[in-house]
């Protein structure tokens, strides 16, 4: 068994940042250190390791991926179940890919119970990137699933892999507009289960077969909002409108349509539209921090930046948490799923999340999904398919939107 402690550089910075939060809000211990036992190679580039981590909530157990991006035999990239709108267990989602390693991505919409007949669409919160292009934009902040968000972050917030192969933290913001003969209105969204309030949002065939009425739902200060029954869509292809419909719509969008759906003030807008009109829809997902196109991007809110815990993160709850966070200037990358009960009944908190990453060698790291969704998978050479190497709580993979893929290139 072999073991191993860190706790200088940048990890010593994490654990003197979470003291001065202590110290300013009141006791609250660090994790760590963390202690290292089995480790696998599972590719050139990969690693697998399992670790302990001493937590105020008890001894946790975790499980950790590492990819060397300087590696070219290696790659990472977002894995989906085929729609934005559809969920699938992260096996799955590796094995349909190959992939030789996986941990769970973005929280999504698992429940609209608030919203009596509204289908959950099971879509994630933030932007997705696979394989270099955008696939959705960020729901409005209110109507996100998760913990608080750290002061003056948002659903914008990713964390992505360049065509330079570094991972960076960002946000990618909606750039887009609607152009018709009576004038030019912004975008609201892309291929998202939330609009905001008056917004005009497109849907194509990324979205899938769900139906898209969890769009007009909610409020840009309330998720459990109820749904807006001011709703008309229009369908544009080959840039003219081809038909209209006075609610929301299900089914696939055929390849090369877009449909346009507006509630309340963007509905009124669609309404000045006729079968035939010219319509242009343009969008792209804007990056504020890198000119440098990314090839996978997922989303999640930061803990962890220059080495340091982000102000702010107050959930004092002890949960089963995931994480993905790097190190090098984006060169070596990390991916952390804890034991859910099945294994212990302790968990880190999200403050204590941004410790143990920075333990793990990560300057930036950003909190996933967690709870019953908290799975990472791993696939041995020659294996037929992927293995879970954690415990997921209630005993079985949760089916989630998405999933950051370790890929061998050969």
């Amino acid at each position: 068994m072999r073991r191993r402690r860190f706790g200088t550089g940048a990890a010593a910075l994490a654990l003197a940042a979470v003291g001065a939060l202590a110290g300013a809000g009141g006791a609250r211990a660090a994790a760590g250190p963390v202690t290292y036992s089995q480790s696998e190679r599972l590719a050139h580039g990969v690693e697998y390791q399992e670790i302990t981590v001493a937590a105020a909530a008890g001894t946790v157990h975790g499980h950790v991926v590492t990819v060397d991006l300087r590696d070219p035999r290696v790659r990472v990239d977002l894995l989906t179940p085929g729609a934005v709108a559809a969920r699938a267990a992260v096996s799955q989602l590796a094995d349909s890919r190959g992939a030789v390693a996986a941990v769970n991505g973005d929280f999504f919409d698992i429940d609209e119970s608030q919203h009596p007949g509204v289908t959950a669409t099971g879509s994630s919160v933030g932007p997705e990137i696979a394989a270099g292009r955008a696939l959705k934009a960020a729901v409005p902040d209110a109507q996100r699933f998760g913990p608080a968000l750290p002061k003056g972050e948002t659903t914008q917030d990713v964390l992505g892999v360049g065509a330079d192969r570094r991972a960076r933290l960002d946000t990618l913001t909606l750039r887009g507009q609607v152009r018709t003969a009576a004038g030019t209105y912004p975008l609201g969204g892309l291929d998202q289960y939330a609009l905001p309030v008056g917004g005009i949002g497109a849907y194509t065939a990324d979205w899938g077969t769900t139906s898209r009425q969890r769009a007009v739902c909610g409020s840009d200060t309330s998720r459990a909002a109820g749904c807006s029954t001011d709703t008309y869509e229009v369908a544009v292809r080959a840039g003219h409108v081809v038909s209209t419909a006075g609610a929301p719509g299900t089914g696939q969008v055929p390849r090369g349509t877009t449909v346009l759906l507006g509630r309340d003030a963007g509905a009124d807008t669609l309404r000045t539209l006729k079968v035939g009109d010219r319509v242009r829809v343009e969008e792209h997902l804007a990056a504020a921090g890198s000119r440098v196109p990314y090839a996978f991007a997922v989303g999640g809110f930061p803990v962890l930046r220059a080495g340091a815990p982000l102000a702010g993160l107050d959930d004092k709850t002890a949960a089963t948490r995931s994480a993905a966070g790097f190190g090098d200037g984006g060169r070596t990358l990390r991916l952390l799923a804890l034991d859910g009960s099945a294994e212990s009944d302790a968990g880190l908190t999200v403050a204590e999340l941004a410790t143990v990453m920075a333990e793990l060698g990560c300057d930036n790291a950003v909190n996933l999904d967690g709870g019953g969704s908290t799975t990472l998978v791993t696939r041995a050479p020659g294996a037929p398919g992927a293995t879970v190497r954690n415990h997921p709580t209630g005993g079985a993979e949760r089916p989630v939107a998405n999933a950051i893929g370790v890929l061998s290139v050969r």
